[in-house]
């Protein structure tokens, strides 16, 4: 079968077992410019119009040539926008956070409603329009070049929670949130209707399934309790999974978030959700096999490979052993597309990332 069957099997969309477990993985700039050279492919570099998305959606086909049973696609940055430069390599971005790169990430290093106060304040702010020119260019073109063989998903992460705090700063969004301001619910319209436009684009281009994430969670806990979660963010997923499912009935909905999440799960899935991720490991309850045995008939899992300690050590040994683990575990009878829990950073040498693609090969 072909990468795109193998994950529709494995997603439990086909009446046949996959072959053997698919598998995803994304690349750090260092990474992809490292297989670039390598291969002799093109570094092929998206846009995203939130940075750090950028190379969860660039690069697909130097991931398919080393191995990936999938391409991750999602919108890019509106022709009509300029950054503007702040000072030094800081930059304004769409939604006019002033964002600066670091080693790993592009960090926000100011919020454009760091000083938001009431309604009036949220009302007067623009979201960037999803529909925007060239919004969804190069997502259209990976459709066209890939989805015949590959798994197309569409990301569409930072979705309502992490986005809308990206725009007021964390420890603002949290205190104003559980003190109960009106403005919270202003600015939240303002990111549901801007991720439903994106996600509907998305599914209408031809993408296989929906990739949203928040960020739920910390090594321990929930970031924010599942009580407050359902009350302010499960609706208006509901409401994007409702019209998105209107749209295409089958597509699949992946819900991405790092950290101790295992208390939403059944929320997940009540919701529609098909597909858990990252699968974090080392965080509290996130054994695999109680994992399986608890949720593995009514979602399927996608990630589970730890990048934060086993990858950037280096250990061919351990990765495989935990990876023949993992998919013994979590693959069972189906239901799982393996993956590092992470775009995997520059503190992973080239030669492990191929090691990796060497056992998930032979899985």
């Amino acid at each position: 079968m072909n990468s795109k069957e193998r994950v529709f099997a494995a997603f439990k969309r086909r009446s046949f077992l996959p072959d053997r477990v698919p598998f995803q993985f994304d690349l750090c700039k260092k990474l992809i410019e490292d297989f670039s050279k390598r291969l002799n492919i093109p570094s092929d570099y998206t846009m995203s119009y939130y940075e750090d998305l950028s190379y969860r959606i660039s690069a697909n086909e130097i991931r398919t040539r080393l191995g990936s049973d999938c391409v991750v696609v999602g919108g890019e940055v509106s022709k009509n926008f300029t950054p503007q430069i702040i000072s030094g390599d800081i930059s304004t971005n769409e939604f006019g956070m002033h964002m600066k790169p670091t080693a790993l990430y592009v960090e926000a290093v100011k919020c454009p409603l760091d000083n938001v106060e009431s309604k009036e304040d949220a009302e007067a702010y623009v979201m960037p329009d999803p529909y925007a020119p060239g919004r969804m260019e190069k997502a259209k073109r990976d459709i066209d070049r890939f989805a015949k063989d590959y798994f197309v998903i569409g990301d569409c992460e930072l979705s309502l929670f992490e986005m809308a705090w990206h725009l007021t700063g964390l420890e603002k969004y949290m205190i104003d949130m559980a003190s109960g301001e009106e403005w919270i619910e202003i600015i939240n319209d303002k990111v549901e209707y801007f991720t439903t436009g994106i996600a509907e684009q998305l599914v209408k281009a031809g993408v296989d399934a929906l990739w949203f994430g928040e960020d739920l969670g910390s090594q321990i806990s929930t970031l924010i309790s599942p009580d407050a979660w359902r009350e302010f963010f499960k609706p208006r997923h509901q409401r994007i999974i409702d019209k998105i499912k209107a749209i295409k009935s089958d597509i699949l909905i992946i819900m991405h978030s790092d950290g101790a999440v295992a208390p939403l799960l059944d929320d997940f899935i009540e919701m529609g959700i098909h597909v858990y991720n990252p699968v974090q490991p080392n965080v509290a309850n996130s054994d695999p096999q109680m994992l399986k045995d608890k949720y593995g008939e009514r979602i399927c899992f996608f990630g589970g490979i730890d990048q934060q300690e086993l990858l950037p050590k280096g250990d061919v040994n351990a990765i495989d052993a935990e990876m023949r683990r993992r998919a013994d575990i979590l693959g069972k009878n189906g239901g799982y597309l393996m993956a590092p829990a992470h775009i995997i950073q520059a503190d992973v040498s080239p030669e492990t990332v191929e090691a990796m693609l060497k056992t998930a090969a032979g899985l």
